[in-house]
């Protein structure tokens, strides 16, 4: 029996994982904002599962979280940073305040979930970390800016933590989901349209999320199946990319961007000193 830490474990993918852990007879802490949330799952779990509060927006509740989850359970195993929502609006039409909230629990509540699990998982002599992030943290649509920059930036600092801590037998895996059906565009946060991005690609992708124009293929509890038997693997990849969409979109962007850096080859050689070996 493992221990896992999920954070965002109410609703989406976190809730889809929390119900498939603990029916196979996981031990699961459900950190989230309001633990009423997790009444049900209580209720048919007992004391299978731990929910505890916690604001991804703020650094002392989400070390506080962790503290008490090892305090009552001894050790986590995996700790799956779920938590996060998305942003909708060309970067000229997003307010200050929306761009501070995209942020401030996306990229830096991750950050700091990260840092506050690091010292436990030392401890104890290793662990696992899942960061969910997205096909966006790999691919960028119009529109999503604030949110692409929130996965871009979240798998660059987990890429270098990876490497700092191996050492203690923490490792980490990214999961990369598709489009899923699991009520993100219905949670969207949107910004005030301006009429000068309605015949823009930003209004066309803006459109297209009213009108239900995108083709949701991704199953939430396959995809949730996927990241747990990766995080049950002795040694999975660090990226984990789930569902054909994402797969075909990752991919495309990937040759796009080697076949770019390829024709710059001579342009780059040629910014080395000329002393250089």
């Amino acid at each position: 029996m493992k221990t896992w830490f999920v954070t965002g474990a109410s609703s989406g993918l976190g809730k889809v994982m929390a119900e498939e852990l603990l029916a196979r007879g996981d031990r699961v802490v459900g950190a989230v904002r309001r633990t009423e949330a997790l009444a049900d799952l209580e209720g048919r779990y007992g004391e299978a599962l731990l929910a505890i509060r916690l604001d991804m927006m703020d650094a002392a509740s989400i070390r506080r979280a962790v503290d008490e989850a090892v305090q009552r359970c001894g050790r986590i195993d995996v700790v799956v940073s779920n938590a996060g929502y998305g942003l909708f609006g060309a970067a000229e039409e997003l307010s200050d305040a929306q761009i501070d909230r995209q942020i401030a629990t996306n990229l830096t509540g991750s950050i700091q979930l990260i840092r506050a699990a690091i010292p436990p998982l030392r401890r104890q002599g290793g662990g696992r970390i899942v960061q969910v992030s997205s096909e966006g943290g790999q691919i960028a649509y119009p529109g999503f800016g604030l949110y692409h920059a929130t996965k871009w930036g979240i798998e660059g600092f987990v890429e270098a933590v990876a490497q700092e801590v191996a050492p203690f037998g923490i490792d980490f895996v990214i999961a990369e989901p598709g489009p899923t059906a699991t009520g993100f565009g219905a949670a969207l946060d949107r910004a005030e349209p301006m009429e000068a991005y309605e015949r823009t690609p930003a209004g066309e992708i803006r459109r297209a999320i009213l009108g239900d124009g995108f083709a949701i293929k991704g199953d939430a509890e396959r995809t949730v199946r996927a990241i747990i038997a990766a995080a049950d693997e002795a040694r999975p990849a660090l990226r984990l990319t789930l569902g054909s969409t994402a797969y075909e979109s990752v991919g495309a962007a990937l040759r796009q961007r080697l076949d770019s850096l390829h024709a710059q080859r001579d342009v780059a050689f040629s910014a080395d000193r000329p002393d250089a070996a």
